[in-house]
């Protein structure tokens, strides 16, 4: 059967009834077909008419019911399982993509860094720029006045103008200090007072949270309050740094806090002109912080530069990394383009001085070995060798040259086969506990009696040499001076030198017995030590001073009175003692070891210290036999004659002096009589005529007679009788 659609009557109407003719299927008669087309006429009829409009139900599209949106067939359990894959698998790749965003800068953890960074740079703020401005000026100011009232001290009060304009001056310079000082304090006071509040703010809820998250449920609400904090500093720290924002990132320093990289060290060289701009550096030890929080590095300088280009730009490497120049040591290391960078936290040597090593000694010190005399500016203890050499010490006034020389006194004196020989050119009494272990010394600034001392080292030269020849042996050993004590070592120390050389009448004879102490007396023994404030060529020689082979130089106003100590070009290769700071006494440049000067600062001693290892070396030197007895008493030297004549003598000598002290002044003159009577009491057999006979005197003083106790006899002068004693004898008081 075949279907066959007829296309309805476009326009509005009820849709046409379908007419099928079915071919099979013919008309019985003629009236079947006229009832069929009757029928087909009376439909066309009533399509003509226009069709009625069929109601339309109005519907409200916004009511519905609580029904999910969703297909029928969700509901079926596949539809559940397809749903649940879905979601499973995109909570995985949300996972995912969480995990691969930790490690960068959008992750949490680096959010809640951030984000704790920029709260706690909002809570130091920015006045402790204000802060350091102030603390920069008080320091200038402060410096500038120490220095003025330092020089308004030193000026003559001849110089009524010159002195009165200095004190003016120093009174000024002081107001300004203390006024700088003040602003200091208080900037820093209103720097704190705004940190606090502002910490308040910042720091102040997530302790109450977790605080009171504690208290309320324990560790379960710590917990709690730990997330929530950090939760919020991710929240604070959610916009990463843009590179202009990032102000940090222009400029690092040292002297902020910031660690040493290699970028920074080029950085820093480029700033210093040491390197070119397109030049690097060769880190061959990486920085590294040491316990004392200081950065230690090695590096190789670009070919065809030396290390000594980077030591004699230490000045402006200190202004690159943001710190004094004391602070940057530069060292060649191995070879030219070589260099050790040492940068100290803070500046050096300006911390208390730890007690010095010789107070630990329980027995004798050995002057034959290495001697220490302090830390460097890594704190490692430095030791030196005094054998066979000799020593300059210079610096300016309050450098601290006594306390370092107390270093090298202390030493020789703790040994007890060490034979001390002192010069005070200052005559202040800074050598005088040291006299009793002296052979010589020479405590009253006299250059008439250095020149003497002098004379005698030098005659004790010739007989050391003497005694060298004879056992033939070029100099003196440590075995050989143990042997024979006429070859002990000897040191000989001047202080204040300038005062002897500088004497019109013994100056030029002086210089020129060292000169012969310094050349000839190392092979014998004899160590000779210098100390002035500026050894210039007036002051001396330049013959003497260049063969003073060991040179401390302490803290100089010029870089050129530091080469007058370290030499010529020392300064220019980046060792000046005028970048040692006021702070710093007793630190220097100390050249004995090695091929460069190093920063050194002098082990410490008080006054007690010194005594107290005094009393040691006096015990062991007793000990040993080597303590010096002194100078012998006039009557001491007539009994050591073992004569009856010179013990007579003597005991007229002690009767004077007993009859001197009682009276309070030097007796010149004494009865016979009581002279007589002493002698007697000392149990010697003597007559008037035996001792007339021993002490002549001339008729007129046999005739001279003077008032004692109430009569008046003749007696016996004193110049009578040490006139006899020198005449007899050869001696003198």
């Amino acid at each position: 059967m075949t279907e066959i659609q007829q296309t309805p009557a476009p326009g509005p109407g009820p849709t046409l009834a379908t007419v099928t003719l079915l071919p099979t299927a013919r008309p019985a008669d003629e009236a079947a077909d006229t009832a069929v087309l009757d029928s087909a006429r009376q439909v066309l009829t009533d399509l003509t008419g226009p069709a009625p409009l069929a109601p339309v139900e109005k519907v409200d599209l916004d009511t519905f019911d609580d029904a999910p949106l969703m297909p029928a067939w969700m509901r079926s359990p596949e539809g559940w399982a397809a749903y649940a894959g879905v979601f499973y698998r995109s909570r995985r790749r949300g996972f995912r993509r969480w995990v691969r965003r930790q490690p960068t800068d959008r992750g949490h953890v680096r959010q809640f860094g951030r984000g704790t960074r920029r709260v706690h740079e909002w809570v130091v703020g920015f006045e402790g720029v204000r802060v350091q401005g102030a603390a920069h000026t008080a320091h200038v100011l402060t410096r500038e006045a120490r220095a003025a009232a330092r020089s308004a001290r030193f000026t003559p009060r001849i110089l009524g103008s010159k002195k009165e304009l200095a004190m003016k001056t120093a009174d000024k310079l002081q107001k300004e200090a203390e006024a700088a000082v003040a602003l200091h304090k208080k900037a820093r006071k209103d720097r704190n007072r705004a940190r606090n509040l502002r910490a308040g703010v910042v720091y102040g809820p997530p302790l109450a949270a977790i605080g009171g998250g504690f208290v309320a449920t324990g560790w379960l609400g710590a917990a709690g309050g730990m997330l929530a904090t950090f939760t919020g500093g991710a929240f604070a720290g959610r916009k990463p740094y843009e590179e202009e924002a990032d102000w940090s990132a222009d400029w690092r320093s040292l002297g902020d806090g910031d660690r040493m990289t290699a970028p920074m060290l080029d950085q820093s060289f480029r700033a210093a002109k040491v390197i070119g701009a397109d030049e690097t550096l060769k880190v061959v030890q990486m920085p590294m912080l040491d316990a004392r929080g200081a950065w230690s590095t090695v590096i190789d300088l670009p070919p065809g530069i030396p290390a000594k280009k980077a030591m004699r730009a230490v000045d402006e490497l200190a202004a690159a990394f943001g710190v004094e120049e004391a602070q940057v040591s530069v060292s060649k290391r191995g070879r030219s383009g070589r260099i050790e960078l040492y940068v100290s936290r803070d500046l050096p040597f300006t911390d208390k001085a730890k007690p010095g090593p010789l107070l630990a000694l329980e027995a004798a010190a050995n002057f034959w070995g290495p001697i220490s005399i302090g830390p460097d500016v890594r704190g490692l203890p430095i030791s030196i060798s005094v054998v066979e050499r000799s020593g300059l010490v210079g610096g300016e006034p309050g450098a601290g040259k006594s306390a370092s020389g107390n270093t090298i006194l202390l030493a020789a004196a703790l040994d007890p086969r060490v034979l001390l020989v002192l010069a005070d050119g200052k005559g202040g009494g800074d050598l005088e506990p040291f006299e009793h272990l002296c052979e010589c010394f020479e405590g009253d600034a006299d250059p008439e009696a250095f020149y003497k001392l002098l004379l005698a080292e030098v005659a004790d030269m010739k007989r050391r040499y003497a005694l060298l020849k004879k056992l033939g042996k070029r100099k003196v050993t440590e075995e050989l001076a143990n042997t024979y004590p006429e070859l002990r070592q000897r040191l000989i120390w001047v202080d204040e030198l300038m005062f002897y050389t500088t004497d019109e009448e013994y100056g030029k004879k002086i210089t020129k017995l060292l000169r012969n102490l310094v050349s000839r007396g190392r092979a014998a023994g004899i160590i000779t030590f210098c100390a002035t404030q500026k050894p210039g060529s007036d002051v001396v020689d330049t013959s003497l001073r260049d063969l003073l082979s060991i040179r401390w130089a302490l803290r100089c106003t010029t870089p050129e009175a530091s080469d007058t100590i370290l030499g010529k070009g020392a300064a220019a290769a980046g060792y000046s003692a005028k970048t040692v700071q006021a702070e710093m006494r007793g630190a220097g440049y100390l050249w004995a070891e090695g091929q460069n000067p190093v920063m050194v600062r002098a082990d410490y001693y008080t006054d007690d210290q010194v005594t107290e290892l005094l009393e040691r070396a006096t015990e062991w030197r007793r000990a040993a036999g080597t303590l010096p007895t002194g100078p012998l008493s006039l009557a001491d030297q007539l009994r050591a004659q073992a004569e009856n004549d010179a013990a007579l003598l003597a005991a007229v000598v002690d009767t004077f002096a007993n009859y001197s002290a009682k009276a309070g002044e030097e007796l010149d003159w004494l009865p016979g009589s009581v002279l007589l009577a002493a002698l007697k009491d000392d149990g010697l057999d003597v007559t008037a005529e035996k001792l007339g006979a021993l002490i002549v005197r001339t008729d007129e003083e046999k005739k001279a007679k003077r008032a004692w106790e109430g009569s008046r006899v003749s007696g016996y002068l004193r110049s009578r009788v040490t006139a006899t004693i020198t005449a007899r004898y050869g001696l003198t008081a």
